[in-house]
């Protein structure tokens, strides 16, 4: 399983509750831009439309721009392909409990690309700012540890 793009500043700027993985909707060149990591899902996240699951805001660059369409839009929305069970699973926790859903990677599995993502919840301001004062004590703590011994 090789992956060929990861969102990580998502554990940073969510709790994530739970993981899921479904299927994307690509064209063949957004397929081979995918497999070369030129993709971009950072600040993207998952919407529903019509009973169907959208990828937004997520960028496939060309991996060779001469041989794309003339209206082609690196940040338009992809379907995502779920059970229809799961979906209606996802609707009622996303609108129950004002959860978001945002991709974490993409990568492959038996030649298909591949979406993990999650349900999550948005941290606030000073839940980040105590993670990254604890990581600074922990990272003194061992710093301290390392040179006395």
């Amino acid at each position: 399983m090789a992956i060929f793009a990861e969102n990580r500043k998502a554990s940073f700027d969510y709790e994530i509750l739970e993981t899921f993985e479904a299927g994307l909707v690509l064209a063949g060149f957004e397929a081979k831009s995918a497999r070369a990591k030129r993709v971009n899902l950072q600040d993207s996240y998952l919407t529903i439309h019509n009973n169907e699951l959208w990828l937004t805001n997520a960028s496939f660059y060309p991996l060779q721009p001469k041989n794309i369409p003339v209206s082609y839009q690196p940040d338009r929305p992809r379907k995502i392909l779920v059970h229809t069970s799961e979906l209606k699973r996802l609707i009622g926790k996303v609108r129950e409990a004002r959860l978001t859903l945002i991709p974490l990677q993409i990568y492959n599995v038996k030649q298909r690309l591949k979406l993990k993502f999650a349900l999550a919840k948005s941290k606030r301001r000073f839940e980040k700012r105590d993670l990254l004062r604890q990581r600074d004590i922990t990272r003194d703590v061992q710093r301290t540890l390392k040179t006395d011994a």
